[in-house]
């Protein structure tokens, strides 16, 4: 691809997105020296620290792995298994993207009143997490050319042997991906080990800082989290390997699956035992709670202003991400230099952190340099876009590479300046991916909790924050319209993704 040198107004714009993007950072050097190196390392290697590290390590460790055989299992059903309505159980085994964390482990408590810790939240996190490996295996496994597969089944091999020996070492790289990004999850996730009351990094912290908020001892666990991060994705690039040619495969011919009627069963089965605790049991036990008795009357127009309040939100934090990431992927696409592709990489710095960090950080910022804005609704969307700017940078990122760029050439011969190139030619044709991009940050912003809680102005509620508050009281009667608002709200995008997901079968 031809690459031109960014223009300076356009590269000062991805430069400061980057500033943003890497406020977390700023926090968490000034607050984890405060009080001293001795306190810092004091802090770091205390008892309790190395359970924290323990107890998260086994959790995402048994989450990750559990995540990765659903997820392949899923991911053949619905695409080499040769079972019917595929289209169907694609959009169905993408549905838990649409449940967050939290309300998935409430509906669980609602059910299995005793289920709590480490149990409750394996269960959880590995049901809400496996899409994340499912849908790029998924998308491998359309391209994978069909010949091996014909050539082990002449030779006798069943199913099994053919997904074990010819398939799986074929997708190594698109696991690996997956399996990070479901180790990420569930280190950083909040509501489902709070509702568990497993006692991990991101309780912790939140713990800390609404019983006194301790400074140091937050920004030193967070410091330890991104260096888990780092660590796993070193991890990932080692278990990812060398490109192999199966990438470049395009699965020209035709597949030709026909599985025996014990295979068949077999494969239902399966199917039943990942979407019942996957879907089934969060869905049944929302509508169960509207319709238990409850002392507390159902007020429809406060669902309705969450509704619309958390409508807003998403909103506005997609519209603000998609201004601040649009001038880092035209530098990292279009842009020749380091110079040009370094707020790219700043950006992802603060990916893996948790949002309990980022609202800390925020509310940091807030109290500091912008007083103002405290408790205002401009600085929880500021904190949102912080958290969601790398996954519009890289939904970007996919489509202006697509783009071609003698289109743009032709525009600047016309006299067309780069911004106008922009607007006028670049962006309608990556608009399907731009789209794309700004619905799931809009899916996110919505589900999103930790930041809504600390940052959300006085009186605001959202979905989220009147799912956790009546959820932590267990008066699920009243958490039922505003969960039921949740799902409906989320599950459309969701639905939208898995559609789109199966419709790219058959080269289309």
């Amino acid at each position: 691809m031809q690459r031109t040198r960014a223009t300076f107004p356009v590269l000062g714009l991805a430069f400061a997105a980057a500033i943003v993007s890497l406020v977390p950072v700023w926090y968490l050097g000034t607050q984890s020296l405060s009080r001293g190196i001795q306190v810092f390392t004091d802090e770091l290697i205390q008892q309790r620290t190395l359970t924290l590290i323990w107890r998260s390590g086994v959790l995402t460790a048994a989450v990750t792995l559990a995540s990765i055989v659903i997820g392949i299992f899923a991911a053949w059903v619905t695409t080499l298994s040769g079972i019917r309505g595929r289209t169907v159980l694609t959009i169905a085994f993408s549905l838990p993207l649409a449940i967050p964390s939290y309300l998935a482990a409430f509906a669980w408590i609602s059910w299995l009143p005793g289920i709590s810790g480490f149990t409750g939240a394996f269960i959880v996190l590995t049901f809400a997490c496996y899409p994340y490996v499912m849908l790029p295996v998924a998308a491998a496994m359309k391209r994978l050319d069909p010949v091996h597969e014909d050539i082990a089944r002449t030779m006798g091999r069943s199913s099994f042997d053919i997904l074990r020996e010819v398939l799986l070492p074929q997708l190594r790289r698109p696991i690996a991906s997956g399996g990070l990004l479901v180790a990420l999850y569930a280190l950083s996730d909040f509501g489902a080990v709070a509702a568990m009351r497993h006692e991990v990094f991101t309780w912790v912290i939140y713990g800390a800082y609404r019983a006194g908020f301790n400074p140091t001892r937050a920004a030193t666990l967070s410091l330890v989290l991104i260096a888990a991060a780092l660590a796993l994705t070193l991890a990932e690039s080692f278990a990812r390997g060398d490109d192999t040619s199966a990438r470049k495969s395009n699965a020209a011919r035709q597949r030709h699956s026909q599985l025996s009627l014990r295979a068949r069963v077999v494969v239902l089965v399966g199917t039943s035992f990942v979407l019942v605790p996957a879907v089934g049991v969060p869905v049944v036990n929302v509508v169960s709670w509207l319709g238990r008795s409850t002392t507390r009357a159902t007020d429809w127009a406060t669902v309705w202003k969450a509704t619309g309040q958390s409508f807003i939100n998403g909103s506005a934090t997609a519209i603000v991400t998609l201004l601040l990431a649009l001038p880092v992927t035209w530098c990292a696409v279009r842009g020749k230099g380091i110079i040009a592709r370094l707020p790219e990489r700043l950006t992802y710095i603060t990916h893996a952190l948790p949002g309990i960090v980022v609202a800390i950080s925020v509310v940091y910022v807030g109290i500091r340099v912008a007083r103002p804005w405290y408790q205002e609704f401009p600085l929880l969307v500021f904190g949102q876009v912080i958290i969601f700017l790398p996954v519009m940078v890289a939904s970007l990122r996919a489509a202006l590479e697509k783009t071609p760029v003698s289109l743009e050439e032709v525009a600047h011969s016309l006299g067309t300046n780069s911004f106008q190139t922009l607007l006028r030619v670049t962006l309608p044709i990556a608009l399907p991916g731009v789209l794309a991009g700004s619905a799931l940050t809009m899916l996110a912003a919505v589900k999103e909790l930790p930041v809504t809680l600390l940052l959300r102005p006085t009186g605001m509620n959202t979905l989220s924050t009147k799912i956790w508050d009546f959820s932590t009281i267990s008066d699920y009667a009243a958490v039922g319209p505003f969960a039921l608002a949740m799902l409906i709200l989320a599950a459309l995008p969701t639905a939208l993704l898995g559609t789109l997901s199966s419709m790219k079968d058959g080269g289309s």
